[in-house]
C-alpha cells in the first residue's frame, strides 16, 4: 500500500469513528485550558493552531527575553499586536512574523493596552477586546492565520509591520524584503529573516474590505522591512475581516494554500472546523476523571499534537535545509523539531495516538540529511538551529522501524544514521570522540561529559539498525562506542566525570551545580552530574548496574539521587520542579523515576510518580513547571497519567508506573480499543500491586508498542501500600 493510501485509510477510519461516536463521546476540546502553561517557564501560547500546523496567530507582548520564546506571557499588560508563527514550549524564540495591531485614532494613547477579564481563548480560537474598543478575534487553517476585527466605528485604522519578530542574540531580524502592494484588497512578498535560524517566508494577505489609504512609516537603522499604517472605511457592521496566508515556497505557493483552505470569509466556520479536527484528535483517548485532571489530560495532548508543523504547501512543495525547492512525499514536511527534547517521550506516543503521522516524519529527517549531508538537530522552518547535543534524530528513526513503520528506506535509513556517526559536523567530533573514547574536557570547553553519555545511546541505536540489516561490521564497531560512558565512570565519586586527553579527573569537582552553554559553561547541558547519571540507563541498565554493584546498589543511589538536596536550583540551568536532584523541569530526569521498575523497590517510584504528577502539574497559567519543549512535558504527563513510560524510547517498550486515573480508553488507527482499568483507584491507593494484560499477569514491568497497538485491556490493582 502507498504511503498516501495508507495514511488516507487511516484517517477515513478516525472520521468514520468520530462520526460513530459523535452521539455518545463527549467533544475533549471542551476540556482544553490553552492558558495552562503561559505563566511562569511553561512558555507556551493561547492562540490558535491546528494539529500539526503551519500557522499559530495570536497576541505578542515582547519580542525578547528567556520568558518571551512564544511571544506572551499571563501576567504581562503590553500588547504589540498579533504576528502569525511561534513556537510551543521552547527556551529560544523564533517566528513571530508579519504584525498586525487595530487601533483607534482617537484613543493613541490606549492602542497598546487591553482588558484582561476579555481575554478568552479555546482550541482554534482567541479574543480580547483592546482599551480602545476594538475586539480581535483569531482564528486559523493550518496554513492561513484568519483575523476579525470589530471597531468601535466605521473609521478604522492598522498597523501591518513585517520588521516583526522573536530576536534572539541579533540587533537586526530582517536581512531583506520584497513586499509587493497588488491592490487595494491584497499585498504580498517575502522576508528573509535571521534569528534562531535563517529562514525565508512568503505570504500573501487579503482584506475583504479594500484599503482606502495606506503610508509606509520611516525606517529606523537596521531596519530592512516596511511597516505600513492602512485606513479603511468600514460597512456597518464596522467588521475587518483579514487572512493571511504563508508559505516557505513562494507568493505563488501562499495564495493557493489561501484559495485551498479559505476561500471565503466565514470566520465561524473557520473556527468550527478547527474544532472539529481538534476533537478528532482529542477524542482519539477517553479518560474517566474529574473536571481539573481532565483539563491536564486534554491540555496536555493539545499542546502535543500542535507540532511538529507541516510545512509543505498543499501542493507539496517545501524549502529544504539546503533552500532548494523539493516535493515532500505526501504533501508532509515537518519542522519545529526540537528533537533532543521530543524523542524521548513525545515521538513514542505520537506513534500510538498519530501513527498517520511518523512516517511523513521519518521521511522528512531523511531528506533533511540528504539536503544537509547529515540528520537534522533542532528544526526551524525546515532549517536547522543545531540546538542542544546528540543525533537523536537516529533513536526517532529506530523507534519507528522498529515499531513497524516501513514507508521509508530503511536501506536509506542505515546510510543516513551511519554518515551522522562518523562525518564529523556541528556539535559532534567524531575524530576526537574515537581518539579518546571520550570527549576530553581540555579540548571539549563545554558539555564534554553530556555530550559523551548522549552520543553514547545514539551509538547503540546505530548498532540496533545494523543488527537488523546484518551489518555485523558496523554492529561491533558501534557497540564498542555505545560502551564509552563507562570511561568516564569514577568509581570513588560513582559520577560520570569529566576527563582530560591525560586522563586527569576534572578537579575540583562539583556534582551538585548545574551547567549550561550559554549561562555556566561545564561539562554538562542544562543539569549536573547527578541528573546525566542516568543517561546510559536509557540503553543499559545491567551496565549501570554492574558499575554501581548490583541491582541493591543501583536502588540505593537512586535512593540518594532523589533525596540529596539540592543547593540554590536555578530555573534557567533546568533546575526546577526539583526532588532531591530530580529535576522534573527539564528533559535528562523524565526517565529516571521509572528506572526504580528495576531495582529492589519498584514502589518507591510509584509514589514519586503520584508527587510527580499532583505537585508539578495543574490547570493554573502557572501550572506547568519548565518548558513544555514541543509537547515533551505535556507527553510525560499524559503517558505518566496512563500508567506507562518508554525509557529506552526506540525498543518499542513502554516501563510500567502507576496509573493516575480510573479508566482510559485509546481509539486505535486499526479500529481496535485499548482500555486501562484501576481497580479500587483513589487519591490515597498510590501503588499497583498487580498489573495484568488481557487477564494475564505481567512477568516483567514492561509492555511493548505491539501489546497496545493490538488492542486489550491493561488493569492495574492499585492499594495504598
Amino acid at each position: 500500500m502507498s504511503l498516501q493510501k495508507s495514511n488516507l485509510k487511516i484517517l477515513v477510519y478516525f472520521l468514520i469513528l468520530l462520526s460513530f461516536n459523535n452521539a455518545i463521546a463527549q467533544k475533549n476540546s471542551k476540556f482544553v485550558n490553552t492558558f495552562i502553561g503561559t505563566d511562569g517557564t511553561g512558555h507556551t501560547f493561547p492562540g490558535p493552531s491546528l494539529p500539526f500546523g503551519m500557522v499559530q496567530p495570536g497576541p505578542d507582548n515582547s519580542i525578547e527575553g528567556w520568558n518571551h520564546t512564544s511571544g506572551y506571557q499571563y501576567k504581562d499588560t503590553l500588547l504589540l499586536g498579533f504576528s502569525q508563527t511561534r513556537f510551543s514550549g521552547t527556551g529560544i524564540g523564533e517566528m513571530g512574523n508579519i504584525l498586525l495591531l487595530p487601533f483607534e485614532e482617537t484613543k493613541q494613547n490606549l492602542k497598546n493596552s487591553y482588558h484582561k477579564k476579555s481575554e478568552k481563548s479555546a482550541v482554534g480560537y482567541y479574543t480580547l477586546t483592546k482599551k480602545d474598543g476594538i475586539k480581535v478575534e483569531l482564528t486559523c487553517s493550518e496554513r492561513v492565520a484568519f483575523h476579525k476585527y470589530t471597531y468601535p466605528n466605521q473609521k478604522a485604522k492598522l498597523l501591518l509591520d513585517f520588521q516583526h519578530g522573536f530576536q534572539f542574540l541579533n540587533d537586526s531580524l530582517v536581512l531583506e524584503s520584497d513586499i509587493k502592494i497588488e491592490n487595494a484588497s491584497t499585498i504580498s512578498g517575502y522576508c528573509k529573516t535571521k534569528g534562531w535560524v535563517t529562514k525565508k517566508y512568503f505570504f500573501s494577505i487579503e482584506f475583504e474590505t479594500p484599503y482606502n489609504a495606506i503610508k509606509e512609516l520611516a525606517r529606523e537603522k537596521k531596519q530592512n522591512a516596511p511597516k505600513y499604517i492602512l485606513d479603511f472605511n468600514l460597512p456597518q457592521s464596522k467588521l475587518l475581516n483579514i487572512k493571511i496566508a504563508l508559505s516557505t515556497v513562494s507568493c505563488d505557493g501562499a495564495k493557493a494554500n489561501l484559495i485551498a483552505e479559505i476561500p471565503h470569509w466565514d470566520f465561524n466556520k473557520v473556527r468550527l472546523d478547527a474544532e472539529q479536527v481538534w476533537d478528532a484528535y482529542l477524542n482519539r483517548i477517553t479518560i474517566e476523571a474529574p473536571r481539573k485532571q481532565k483539563e491536564l489530560f486534554y491540555t496536555s495532548m493539545y499542546h502535543l499534537l500542535l507540532q511538529p508543523s507541516n510545512i509543505a504547501d498543499v501542493d507539496g512543495k517545501y524549502r529544504g535545509a539546503n533552500d532548494a525547492i523539493g516535493l515532500a512525499p505526501n504533501k508532509e514536511y515537518y519542522s519545529t523539531l526540537s528533537i533532543w527534547d521530543i524523542y524521548r517521550g513525545a515521538f513514542p506516543l505520537l506513534q500510538i495516538i498519530a501513527p498517520e503521522k511518523i512516517n511523513g516524519i521519518a521521511n522528512t529527517l531523511l531528506l533533511h540529511h540528504k539536503a544537509a549531508g547529515f540528520l537534522p538537530i533542532w528544526t526551524a522552518w525546515g532549517q536547522d538551529n543545531y540546538c542542544m547535543i546528540g543525533n537523536h534524530a537516529i533513536p526517532m528513526l529506530l523507534s519507528a522501524y522498529t515499531n513497524g513503520f516501513n514507508d521509508f528506506d530503511k536501506n536509506e535509513t542505515f546510510k543516513a544514521m551511519l554518515e551522522t556517526s562518523t562525518k564529523s559536523h556541528i556539535n559532534s567530533d567524531w575524530e576526537l570522540y574515537n581518539q579518546y573514547g571520550y570527549y576530553p574536557l581540555d579540548k571539549l570547553d563545554n558539555e564534554a561529559v553530556s555530550r559523551t553519555l548522549e552520543s553514547g545511546f545514539d551509538d547503540w541505536c546505530v548498532a540496533q539498525m545494523a543488527s537488523n540489516l546484518n551489518q555485523k561490521n558496523e554492529e561491533v564497531i558501534f557497540n564498542k562506542r555505545a560502551q564509552y560512558y563507562k570511561n568516564l565512570f569514577d568509581p570513588e565519586t560513582k559520577l560520570f566525570r569529566g576527563k582530560d586527553t591525560k586522563g586527569n579527573w576534572r578537579t575540583p569537582f562539583d556534582p551538585l551545580t548545574a551547567t549550561s552553554p550559554m549561562n555556566n559553561p561545564g561539562d554538562y547541558t542544562e543539569a549536573n552530574a547527578w541528573q546525566y547519571f542516568w543517561t546510559p540507563a536509557q540503553y543499559d541498565i545491567e551496565g549501570m548496574k554492574n558499575l554501581l554493584g548490583g541491582t541493591s546498589a543501583f536502588t540505593k543511589k537512586l535512593d540518594a539521587f532523589f533525596t540529596t538536596q539540592s543547593l540554590n536550583p536555578n530555573k534557567f540551568l533546568g533546575q526546577e520542579a526539583m526532588i532531591g536532584q530530580y529535576a522534573h523541569g527539564n528533559e535528562p530526569s523524565h526517565h529516571i523515576v521509572y528506572l526504580y521498575a528495576f531495582s529492589d523497590t519498584p514502589k518507591t517510584g510509584q509514589k514519586y510518580i503520584h508527587k510527580i504528577i499532583n505537585e508539578f502539574h495543574n490547570t493554573t497559567p502557572n501550572g506547568m513547571i519548565g518548558n513544555d519543549d514541543c509537547g515533551q512535558m505535556s507527553a510525560w504527563y499524559i503517558l505518566s497519567t496512563l500508567g506507562f513510560y518508554p525509557v529506552n524510547p526506540t525498543n518499542g517498550e513502554f516501563v510500567i508506573g502507576a496509573p493516575q486515573i480510573k479508566k482510559a480508553t485509546l481509539q486505535l488507527a486499526n479500529g481496535k480499543l485499548f482500555s486501562i482499568h484501576s481497580d479500587d483507584f483513589s487519591k490515597n491507593t498510590l501503588y499497583q500491586n498487580e498489573c495484568l494484560l488481557n487477564a494475564i499477569p505481567l512477568q516483567k514491568p514492561i509492555i511493548t508498542y505491539s501489546e497496545i497497538m493490538n488492542g486489550g485491556t491493561l488493569r492495574f490493582k492499585m492499594s495504598k501500600k
